[in-house]
C-alpha cells in the first residue's frame, strides 16, 4: 500500500513540474557541424550517385512493356446526341454565367431538355444484365 502512495506523489510532482516550467523552452545544445575529409576515397567513389547498382538493373530487352491502350470510342446517333446533352448542356450554362450573357428563356429551357433528356435516354437504353455476369468487375 506504500508504493502506490509514491507512485501518487510522484505523479504529483511530476504534474507540478510541467505547470512550473509550462511556456519554458528546453535548453538544447549546439549541434556541431559535419567535417568532411575531402581526400577521403570513399567520396570519390563513381557507384555513389547510381542509386541501383547494374546488377539489380534489368536490361532493356528483358522489362514489359504494355500494348498500347485502345482508342476511346465516340459515341454516334442518339447516344453521342445524349451524351451530349449529358456534357454540353451544364458546360454551356455554366460558360454562359460565367460570362454573364442572358440567354432568352426558350434556349434555357432547351439546355435544360437537352440533360435531361439525355440523362432519361442513356438510363432507359442501358443493358439491364451485365456483359459477364460470373464477372464482379475486377480485370487483371
Amino acid at each position: 500500500m506504500n508504493g502506490s502512495g509514491d507512485d501518487e506523489r510522484a505523479q504529483q510532482e511530476a504534474w507540478q513540474a510541467i505547470v512550473d516550467n509550462y511556456g519554458d523552452r528546453p535548453a538544447l545544445e549546439e549541434p556541431t557541424p559535419v567535417e568532411l575529409d575531402l581526400d577521403d576515397p570513399v567520396l570519390d567513389d563513381p557507384t555513389l550517385d547510381d542509386p541501383v547498382p547494374d546488377i539489380a538493373s534489368p536490361d532493356r530487352e528483358e522489362r514489359y512493356l504494355p500494348p498500347p491502350p485502345p482508342p476511346v470510342p465516340i459515341p454516334r446517333g442518339l447516344r453521342g446526341l445524349a451524351w451530349g446533352g449529358i456534357v454540353l448542356a451544364p458546360a454551356l450554362a455554366v460558360m454562359m454565367l460565367l460570362v454573364r450573357f442572358d440567354l432568352p428563356t426558350a434556349l434555357d429551357y432547351l439546355l435544360v431538355g437537352w440533360f435531361v433528356g439525355g440523362f432519361l435516354y442513356l438510363v432507359s437504353t442501358m443493358s439491364q444484365h451485365p456483359r459477364e455476369p460470373w464477372d464482379d468487375g475486377s480485370r487483371i
